[in-house]
Order: structure tokens, then sequence, then C-alpha cells
């Protein structure tokens, strides 16, 4: 289940992220939402 959360980025990770999500919508045929982007950085960093 989703939950809607409100958060505030550094510019610089804000900057990063785009550039990720950027990335994926290049090599995939469907959309990437920045929210999905997000939650599988952190997915990932986490399990560390």
């Amino acid at each position: 289940m989703s939950k809607r959360v409100t958060i505030m980025l550094d510019d610089d990770i804000d900057k990063k992220m785009r550039l990720l999500q950027a990335k994926m919508i290049q090599t995939t045929t469907s959309s990437v939402s920045f929210s999905n982007v997000l939650n599988q950085v952190l997915r990932e960093n986490l399990k560390k």
C-alpha cells in the first residue's frame, strides 16, 4: 500500500534523481515516475 509523504530534497539530490529517472525512461517503453525512482533507490540502499 502506498502512502503520500511530503519531503524536502536538496537541489543536488533532486538533480541526481532526475538524471536517474531520465536514464530509466530511455531504457524502457513504460513510464517511470519520480516516486518510483525514489522508492527504488531507497529500497536498494536500505538493504545495506
